[in-house]
């Protein structure tokens, strides 16, 4: 185990804020706090590999916080546009929808604790299944059959919202390869013919 940091949390927090947000240099802040810059970088710079596209996971994250915020926002605006009886229309159904992601979640929770629970038995039932003369098992079979296919059966709708998740990842993953924009010209909106 490696030796404790003479640092807090908070003040290796506040090294890493005024690394990222503020821009200063790793080597004033290794001798205003009396460590290594080496011990800064290990710290608060991901390796290689866990970056996209040369970002740092904290730009990339605070990317993704703006445009999510315009996209919030221009939903509302769009919403705001409407009739107000509209407007409380599309405000129940997106409850109603909230609603429904959550319940299925939970039905596809207790699904999955259901399978788990049969696919045990059914493996529990194997052992009753005469190895030097199956036939002789055929009931022990059928119960295996019929757990297993109802194991299969409660997995659905916790396996088809992974599969649906999965897709919905691999459609961000895509879009996270492309280039990222940065700078101050961009978090303002302007192009780079306005620049």
């Amino acid at each position: 185990m490696g030796r404790k940091s003479s640092l807090t949390p908070e003040q290796w927090v506040e090294i890493e804020r005024r690394v990222v947000v503020d821009g200063e240099s790793i080597n004033s802040l290794s001798v205003e706090f009396g460590i290594n810059e080496s011990s800064i970088r290990r710290k608060i710079k991901p390796n290689k590999a866990e970056r996209q596209n040369g970002q740092k996971p904290l730009q990339v994250l605070a990317h993704n916080k703006v445009q999510a915020e315009r996209e919030v926002q221009r939903i509302a605006e769009q919403i705001a546009e409407l009739p107000l009886a509209r407007q409380q229309i599309v405000s129940d159904l997106a409850k109603k929808l909230t609603s429904i992601s959550e319940h299925l979640a939970g039905a596809a929770e207790f699904g999955a604790k259901t399978a788990h629970r049969l696919a045990g038995i059914a493996n529990s039932q194997i052992d009753l299944i005469d190895d030097a003369e199956p036939e002789r098992s055929v009931e022990s079979l059928k119960r295996i059959s019929v757990l297993t296919k109802m194991a299969n059966e409660s997995s659905e709708i916790g396996v088809n919202l992974l599969r649906a998740n999965k897709e919905t990842v691999d459609e961000l993953n895509k879009s996270d390869k492309q280039n990222v924009s940065s700078g101050l010209n961009h978090f303002y909106g302007e192009s780079e013919a306005d620049a």
